[in-house]
């Protein structure tokens, strides 16, 4: 079998990044962000960073607020009433997750749907399930970007999603199947799992246990999506997974941790196509985010 081919998800996601870029050039108006980022979660921190920086390099406004932890549901309720009223932010994201004591699911359907940019609320849920035009979810609308962009149709073939997530895989199986693909969702109760994998054409993995996907659950040829981030913390189990890949070994000793995705590294030998862990779905999901931001400020004027 030929060598697999690498989906670089850095590289897609410059692209769409230099098409919003391109689009924002050439609106009368300039959309806007608001992110929503509560208490100090280092990891959060930095991923809305992130998302600010990016803002800021294709010509998006953006406003990160970030309350106290100690911040009540009621609060955020009204900041969130306050930002669905402000005509010059577009989108409004709710960094997840929130403190225990904040009533996520409240929040999350009190954002305007036409600004629902994370794609979460009931009537775009709604949406994406009758296959209106809509805001999707970003990681899942990534992965779909991605295959086609680099020409892998589904249309009529054998999708299989591991994991049911609001945010992954049940809307994944929802555009898999809006795709015309055969699509089955397993998850931690199905029973004989690698029954379903071993048939899929492809196969997409949102788990979120590090290597679970193994070798002898790929089909031969199959195309292999890793949505899995798993931080890897012990010196056995980066060798289990990498073998002796003196990147990943430099890695571990300067950081303490290496990345690993939900599909052990050895099972991409079966795949035709897969998405690597760093460089593959993650890379893709803010590039889709500021998408969705020009797209709901272009659906709330019309244009």
């Amino acid at each position: 079998m030929d060598k697999p081919i690498v989906l670089d998800g850095i590289a897609i996601a410059a692209e769409i990044k230099a098409e919003v870029a391109g689009e924002v050039a050439g609106l009368a108006f300039k959309p806007g962000l608001a992110v929503i980022l509560v208490g100090n979660v280092a990891a959060s921190e930095i991923y809305v960073r992130s998302k600010v920086k990016t803002c800021g390099e294709l010509g998006i406004y953006s406003e990160m607020i970030t309350p106290p932890e100690t911040v009540t549901t009621e609060d955020l309720l009204a900041l969130v009433a306050e930002l669905n009223g402000r005509d010059e932010i577009d989108g409004i994201l709710i960094q997840l997750p929130l403190p225990a004591h904040v009533d996520t699911k409240r929040l999350l359907e009190a954002v305007a749907p036409e600004k629902d940019v994370d794609g979460f609320h009931p009537v775009n849920v709604g949406r994406l399930q009758s296959g209106q035009p809509g805001l999707q979810p970003c990681t899942p609308a990534g992965v779909m970007e991605m295959l086609t962009r680099r020409g892998i149709s589904v249309a009529g073939k054998s999708a299989v999603v591991i994991g049911r997530s609001d945010i992954v895989g049940k809307p994944m199986a929802m555009l898999l199947l809006n795709a015309s693909a055969t699509v089955t969702v397993c998850h931690s109760k199905t029973a004989n799992l690698a029954a379903y994998t071993q048939q899929a054409d492809l196969l997409v993995a949102a788990i979120g246990r590090p290597g679970y996907v193994t070798e002898d659950m790929v089909k031969q040829g199959a195309v292999v999506i890793d949505v899995g981030i798993n931080r890897v913390t012990s010196e056995e189990k980066v060798k289990e997974f990498f073998g002796d890949d003196a990147g990943r070994a430099a890695t571990f000793a300067k950081r303490g941790s290496v990345v690993v995705g939900d599909v052990h590294p050895e099972a991409f030998r079966a795949s035709s196509a897969y998405t690597p862990v760093p460089g593959g779905v993650g890379a893709l999901t803010i590039a889709m985010l500021m998408a969705n931001t020009v797209k709901a400020a272009k659906l709330r004027r019309s244009v």
